[in-house]
């Protein structure tokens, strides 16, 4: 990545039961901000290969990429930390039980929730449209630019 230029992640919109899966991505309680499980893509591989990767990291869980529903993005102006998100719908490959002793390979992810959309609306969550694009519209969303928060 040149210095300054956007960094490319994706995130999955995981549904169960009417439930969408949240991430608490701030290690030892640096924040209660919550976000869909995902993270940054390696060169040479697919969008989908890269988010089946970082959900299987950060949850241990398997699934099955749908349609991008969501393009986010956000920056940081102090740091000229720029990244775009894009949001995939995805199914599980099996259990949606996440083993409470499992670990993320890079130790950042230490919760994570099941949440309906009237418990999702009572949390701080990103981006601001979430809950609108994971229960709501089917199409495809953009988000401009916005401001980074912990």
């Amino acid at each position: 990545m040149r210095p300054n230029s956007p960094r490319l992640a994706v995130r999955g919109l995981i549904l169960h039961e009417a439930r969408l899966l949240m991430v608490n991505a701030y290690p030892n309680g640096q924040s209660d901000l919550l976000c869909a499980p995902g993270g940054g893509v390696e060169p040479g591989s697919s969008l989908p290969d890269n988010l089946c990767r970082e959900v299987f990291e950060e949850t241990g869980l398997h699934v099955t990429v749908g349609d991008p529903c969501l393009v986010n993005e956000f920056h940081d102006p102090a740091s000229r930390f720029h990244q775009v998100d894009v949001y995939f719908r995805c199914t599980l490959k099996g259990t949606a039980s996440i083993d409470p002793n499992w670990r993320d390979v890079e130790r950042i992810v230490n919760e994570w929730h099941w949440l309906t959309q009237a418990e999702l609306a009572t949390r701080r969550y990103k981006p601001d449209s979430l809950l609108q694009v994971a229960f709501g519209d089917p199409g495809l969303s953009y988000d401009p630019l916005e401001p980074l928060v912990r």
